[in-house]
């Protein structure tokens, strides 16, 4: 988009729509944009997580009693896993090691077990913080990786290249949701951090225009679905013409500041 389209598409924000499902620690950055601006900010999850029942799960000939490790990217992938052995019937042992994308997907273990620090693992936020970890225990422990319909990719390549004894176990389906009634809805601007819940809008409204709509994205592969599907990128984090802006909320508060003359 060239600047003088980007500045023709500048308008006034008096609404966004935040395409995920809200919770008190993403909420707060956008309770202030509500306080400091007097916009308004609604949260809608345009996908939902639906279970693998035991009998879908058995299809797959993976053993949960094979593996002595476990890793684990996110809390619905906890929650899927030890339902599932709660389902077959399975104990996990009490040596049973778990490696954890980040301390709070580790910490949501005391959820379901015991937390043990000398069986806990964890990195800062990515696979390349992890790594050392999974490569310390790679001779001594098999691996088994929880996913979704939609893969760990990055993780499979990586513990297929290094050798390691593993499996990857789908236990849990990403879906769009049902959002029909916005139908007749109208929102400043909506906020987008995953391909599929682009995906969820053009299931539910195939001939969706973006006209006025500003699209704000997260992540590189969802602003790549959406020029794909050849929308407007009015915000975007990471910016590499804002370096500094880390955040969403931030990104979005630059826009308001400009398109609100403020």
């Amino acid at each position: 988009m060239s600047s003088v389209e980007a500045k023709e598409r500048l308008k006034r924000v008096e609404s966004i729509l935040v395409t995920q499902m809200t919770t008190e620690n993403n909420k707060a950055p956008y309770d202030r944009l509500v306080e400091k601006y007097g916009i308004k900010v609604d949260y809608r999850p345009f996908t939902e997580v639906r279970p693998v029942s035991a009998k879908e799960f058995r299809k797959q000939k993976v053993k949960l009693e094979d593996y002595s490790a476990v890793i684990f990217t996110s809390k619905s992938a906890i929650d899927h896993y030890f339902r599932l052995c709660e389902e077959m019937r399975y104990k996990v042992p009490a040596e049973t090691k778990y490696f954890c994308l980040s301390e709070a997907i580790a910490l949501y273990l005391q959820k379901h077990t015991t937390y043990r620090k000398r069986r806990v693992f964890f990195g800062k936020r990515t696979l390349q913080d992890l790594k050392p970890h999974l490569l310390k225990h790679k001779k001594k422990e098999s691996f088994l990786l929880p996913s979704s319909n939609l893969g760990k990719k990055a993780y499979e390549t990586f513990l297929e290249n290094e050798g390691f004894n593993f499996a990857v176990s789908e236990m849990y389906l990403a879906a769009s949701s049902d959002i029909s009634d916005l139908e007749d809805v109208f929102y400043d601007i909506l906020v987008f951090f995953s391909p599929l819940s682009l995906d969820s809008l053009y299931d539910n409204f195939p001939d969706f225009k973006q006209n006025n709509t500003r699209i704000a994205v997260y992540g590189n592969s969802t602003a790549k679905a959406i020029e794909a599907k050849g929308l407007y990128i009015d915000i975007k984090v990471p910016d590499p013409e804002n370096p500094k802006i880390r955040s969403m909320a931030e990104a979005i508060e630059y826009y308001i500041k400009e398109a609100n003359g403020l």
